[in-house]
């Protein structure tokens, strides 16, 4: 029996879309048009012998055998552009320092460090966590190279990746286990002041009318999850790399997106900084899709335990 090749192509058009949320997006990422887009995936399934979308209202969806040719996809993809830095960078050397939010420093930060050294042995990371502003002051003085934040894409140094939702955020055993009564002010985990997050939620709630405290502030992330699932109160984050102990709520009030993006300090970046700023924007590509807020009807009991049902926000 003859082998069968999947084509390159055709598989990162399909990973693509699936990222962008559509054939039509991905057709203007890639260069190409809507119907040549079309005719690669139905050239595919034609290969592989099954549908791999179908449609749902006016979208479509993965099939079973869809869902199936992305996962492979996805990996096949990951090991050709490993290979393709590989092969380009085995020369780089040299150390880069690189900061970033403690947001993404657990779910995303170990795969795209992880890939970055398999492709370049020969330079060493040193990564530092911390909260934007010290992120930013270091760079300035020169003590990072590059920096990953949220919020600040209004700096002259600024790439900005994405425009991530912020979400407001509760335990995830809120319906068994009410976090405030009905007509009680409500509770809130926060950073210290000055925190963009802080400042945002404080006034969603106030536009709204909604009485509110501060139950619990932390220097750290670690912190306030630990008090969000202990049911001190919710708090305002965006949706990425949550900890299984909490869940994005609905039926709050509306609250902006918040920018993420790339610093450079304005500094000429060596090989071994452009090669990590190459690897984190492919990562952060592939690994941060849209990120949905749990919608109301979903929560059920949970609105209702937190002393939302009813009201206008």
């Amino acid at each position: 029996m003859a082998t069968l090749n999947l084509d390159m192509d055709v598989l990162r058009t399909l990973v693509t879309a699936q990222q962008l949320g559509g054939f039509n997006r991905a057709a203007e990422q890639i260069g190409r048009s809507q119907s040549a887009v079309s005719q690669q995936i139905r050239k595919l399934e034609e290969q592989v012998g099954e549908p791999l979308f179908r449609k749902q209202g006016r979208g479509l969806i993965p099939t079973e055998a869809g869902d199936v040719v992305l996962a492979y996809a996805r990996r096949i993809l990951e090991l050709n552009d490993e290979a393709v830095v590989a092969l380009r960078g085995r020369a780089v050397e040299g150390v880069v320092r690189f900061g970033l939010p403690a947001d993404f420093a657990e779910s995303w930060l170990p795969l795209a460090l992880g890939r970055f050294k398999r492709a370049h042995p020969g330079v060493r990371i040193e990564a530092t966590v911390d909260r934007n502003p010290r992120l930013l002051d270091r760079l300035d003085r020169g003590e990072l190279d590059l920096v990953l934040t949220l919020n600040n894409a209004d700096r002259p140094d600024a790439e900005r990746l994405a425009s991530l939702p912020m979400v407001w955020i509760g335990p995830a055993a809120a319906a068994a286990d009410p976090v405030w009564a009905p007509g009680e002010p409500i509770p809130l985990v926060l950073f210290d002041a000055p925190c963009f997050f802080r400042k945002a939620g404080l006034a969603a709630l106030d536009r709204a009318g909604l009485a509110w405290r501060v139950a619990f502030t932390s220097a750290s992330l670690h912190g306030l999850w630990a008090a969000v699932e202990a049911g001190l109160g919710i708090t305002l984050r965006t949706a990425t790399g949550l900890p299984a102990s909490v869940v994005p709520l609905d039926g709050l009030p509306p609250v902006p997106t918040v920018a993420l993006s790339l610093h450079d300090g304005g500094r000429e970046a060596s090989p071994a900084v452009a090669r990590l700023r190459l690897i984190v924007k492919e990562s952060l590509a592939a690994n941060l899709p849209p990120l949905p807020v749990i919608p109301a009807q979903a929560l059920g009991d949970v609105h209702k335990s937190l002393g939302l049902a009813g009201e206008t926000v």
